[in-house]
């Protein structure tokens, strides 16, 4: 996940947590839509990502899957390191969130059509406004229920809405939010 923003001096990120205070207005992160005839996951809204290759660390994995998937410029990349890995019990994969800064943004876009149909930012701020969060709740054996994000009619849910809900709760930039509410998927 690559994270943009214009800090001051630092270059990193002006977040602002105490009291409920909400982050820098121009603090974002990438995302993109997964190809609807994908086998895993199909028109899902997900960070960039894949697989690991041979003598790949998950740090490296998550900078060239991001290039092959969004086009970005690696060099505007700093990892700032790994989460502990998750387990996706849906696809039986496990994956391990790598945090970046995005010091350079660069343009991006779709590159293979057969993965990847759409990429773009969501401002954190709009994913933190507690009108924003609700609850996805598939009915299936056995139900799955996962924090969801609904922003300018795009729904993240899933795996993503639980790294990055999980990630905001550990950085103390999470308000209060409705559980209750539920989201409708697209």
């Amino acid at each position: 996940m690559a994270f943009r923003g214009q800090g001051k001096a630092t270059g990193r990120p002006a977040a602002r947590s105490a009291a409920g205070a909400p982050v820098s207005t121009d603090l974002d992160v990438l995302l993109q839509r997964r190809a609807a005839t994908l086998g895993h996951h199909p028109g899902q809204i997900a960070f960039p990502g894949g697989r690991l290759e041979a003598g790949e660390t998950p740090e490296q994995a998550a900078v060239r899957e991001a290039v092959e998937e969004t086009g970005l410029d690696p060099a505007g990349v700093e990892v700032l390191g790994s989460l502990p890995a998750l387990p996706l019990p849906v696809s039986r994969h496990v994956v391990t969130p790598v945090p970046a800064w995005w010091a350079r943004p660069s343009r991006v876009a779709a590159v293979d059509h057969g993965e990847t149909v759409d990429v773009f930012r969501i401002p954190v701020a709009d994913l933190l406004d507690p009108a924003n969060r609700g609850t996805v709740r598939l009915r299936r054996a056995p139900a799955v229920s996962t924090p969801a994000f609904e922003v300018a009619g795009v729904v993240v849910w899933g795996f993503t809405a639980l790294v990055l809900s999980g990630m905001f709760d550990s950085l103390g930039w999470t308000r209060p939010w409705d559980a209750s509410r539920r989201i409708e998927l697209p």
